[in-house]
């Protein structure tokens, strides 16, 4: 089957534009793919990179939005800015996604999700998107891919920056910072606030507005001594406020942060090693009618020693040991509440004239769960012409979560880890500096995580997850012009009456492109976004329809140091859900100013 999807995969070609410029897609430098840096050309996975400028021209307001639209992921919201939501990359489960911000992993110990909702915009530099198997690298959640965020670094001179925002629906924003350190050192010190009243959640729930709140500050600093040995750290914290539509409670204050510590050093010219500390928090205290009801505060500490070692000039063997800790605090009593998790795990890259390997192995002991063994192997092919082909193949796993296993009342501690298996086509290519890039992919999950009769969470699932993504970028008569598409088909395959459906929440089909023009002082620019239908439940009985949205943007540059940006959201007032019965932001205009002169 997966042949036929490479082959429907090729024949997607004729429709790719091959017309292009300059552009820095796939000169790129990622670290997420392999724990090592290359370039996304380099690379034998699926990686999608969004840097600042991408954030800031396309003027995101929030991580969700910067991450709509992207290749082979999909996005459930409940309710607007600051409600929860659920990623799914390449149709998996929002906990088979490993988040990471600068190297430390964050989510909830309890849920085993992210809470991305939360995580300020304006401290974010770049973000990495890897899609498929990664446990060999990363250990336990690592099915759908890992994505990593990247905080504002600093160096060089001494460069302020700024911003104002407004909005519909008593929107405001603001955000402030300063970074430099020279040649030799980096920091960056940054403050944002964000506050919307927001609307009504829930199509069912009370009439009123649910507003959201979030203040965050970033912290980094670091430093290159004459030995070449370099010393970084790191914070982000970002504090939210946010009302939703509940029976049980209807607001909630949250914390994620994230504090890390990196040490690198080069013992020669063969070896690069790097040991870093970590720690992510993801705290919440939950009120009904302005009653407290309860809290939860989950905590993973993590520890990376990773070692590069160069056999040659075209030959690199990794090594590394990672160890993680969880730890579940708050008001729900959990039977357990502390698991301890090591992996060692090895790499090696080679490359032989127009081939390209790549072989990594992992083993991982749990405390709860015992061993865990999964590995990856790829391999690439540049066919000449600016074509290049890869093909890999990995396994990856997941353990259940502390709510699947101990939740009072709901938890099974008699759970095993999920596992799956994934196999991967990809074809790439360059035109006139211009890039475009094709991949299929197939995964099964086993041993996934479902409910029986009694609504008890089991090992009873399984899943087939098919998929073709297409992406590419051009310029065309002065316009430049990026495209993604996906086409997924994830399939329920455990036994009973839902095998066959769709999971929950996946469009089948998506689609974006983003346009741009510089006109002088001015660009302007849109976006349209194109979602298949998609079911909210496991029976597909309840549908939601799929949707179209337009955005458009304008920015003006009145001095050298000033931008005004201007964004019509959602155009002809689309009424969407993403999630049943949870309403979605409708037309709106939000105007963004912002402040950073030459550095000194």
């Amino acid at each position: 089957m997966l042949r036929t999807l490479l082959a429907a995969c090729l024949g997607g070609m004729a429709c790719v534009p091959v017309q292009a410029q300059d552009t820095h897609v796939s000169d790129e430098i990622v670290v997420t793919a392999t724990r090592t840096a290359q370039t996304a050309d380099e690379t034998l996975a699926a990686v999608t990179v969004i840097t600042r400028q991408d954030i800031e021209r396309r003027q995101a307001q929030s991580l969700p939005e910067a991450l709509a639209g992207m290749p082979g992921l999909g996005l459930a919201n409940s309710g607007g800015a600051g409600k929860a939501t659920s990623l799914y990359l390449r149709g998996t489960e929002s906990d088979h996604v490993v988040v990471l911000i600068d190297g430390v992993r964050i989510g909830s110990a309890t849920t085993g999700a992210a809470a991305i909702q939360d995580l300020p915009i304006e401290a974010v530099e770049r973000i990495e998107i890897v899609r498929g198997p990664l446990s060999s690298l990363y250990g336990s959640e690592a099915i759908g891919g890992v994505i990593q965020i990247f905080t504002r670094r600093g160096g060089g001179a001494l460069a302020p920056y700024a911003s104002l925002g407004v909005g519909r629906y008593g929107t405001r924003q603001a955000a402030a910072g300063i970074s430099g350190g020279g040649e030799q050192s980096w920091f960056n010190l940054a403050a944002s606030h964000y506050r919307t009243a927001g609307f009504s959640a829930r199509r069912t729930g009370e009439a009123d507005a649910d507003g959201y709140r979030n203040d965050a500050v970033n912290l980094r600093a670091g430093h290159r001594f004459a030995s070449g040995t370099e010393l970084d750290a790191h914070l982000l914290g970002a504090w939210g406020r946010s009302e939703f539509d509940g029976s049980a409670q209807d607001e909630s204050e949250s914390a994620q942060l994230a504090l890390g510590l990196a040490l690198r050093h080069r013992f020669g010219e063969r070896w690069y090693a790097r040991l870093s500390l970590g720690q992510g928090r993801d705290e919440s205290d939950n009120y009904k009618d302005g009653v407290y009801r309860s809290s939860f505060d989950t905590r993973r500490t993590t520890l990376a020693w990773l070692n590069d070692v160069q056999l040659g000039a075209d030959r690199l063997l990794t090594l590394g040991l990672d160890r993680q800790q969880d730890r579940v605090a708050g008001s729900t009593a959990y039977a357990v509440n502390e698991r301890d998790r090591a992996g060692v795990f090895a790499q090696f890259q080679a490359s032989a004239g127009a081939h390209d390997f790549k072989l990594s192995l992992r083993r991982d002991d749990d405390s709860q769960f015992g061993a865990a063994t999964t590995g990856n192997a790829a391999w690439g092919m540049a066919l000449g012409g600016g074509l290049r082909t890869r093909l890999a193949y990995g396994t990856a796993y997941k353990a259940p979560t502390f709510n699947e296993l101990y939740y009072p009342g709901f938890g099974n501690p008699a759970l095993g880890p999920e596992r799956s298996r994934s196999l991967e086509a990809g074809l790439s290519g360059r035109y006139g500096g211009g890039r475009w890039e094709l991949a299929a992919y197939e995964t099964r999950v086993d041993d996934l995580i479902g409910y029986d009769a009694s609504y008890t969470p089991v090992n009873i699932d399984r899943a087939r997850l098919r998929g073709v993504e297409a992406s590419a970028a051009w310029r065309v008569g002065g316009w430049d012009a990026g495209l993604n598409a996906t086409w997924q088909d994830p399939e329920n395959r455990a036994s009973g009456a839902h095998r066959g459906n769709l999971l929950p929440r996946r469009a089948e089909r998506s689609l974006r492109l983003d346009v741009e023009r510089a006109l002088g002082a001015w660009s302007l620019g849109g976006s349209l976004r194109l979602e298949g239908h998609r079911y909210d439940d496991l029976a597909n009985t309840t549908r939601l329809d799929g949707y179209a949205l337009v955005d458009l943007r304008a920015e003006y540059r009145p001095a050298r140091a000033w931008r005004l940006q201007a964004r019509l959201e959602n155009l002809f007032d689309r009424d969407y859900e993403t999630a049943a019965t949870y309403n979605q932001p409708g037309r709106g205009l939000y105007l963004t100013l912002r402040w950073q002169p030459e550095a000194r």
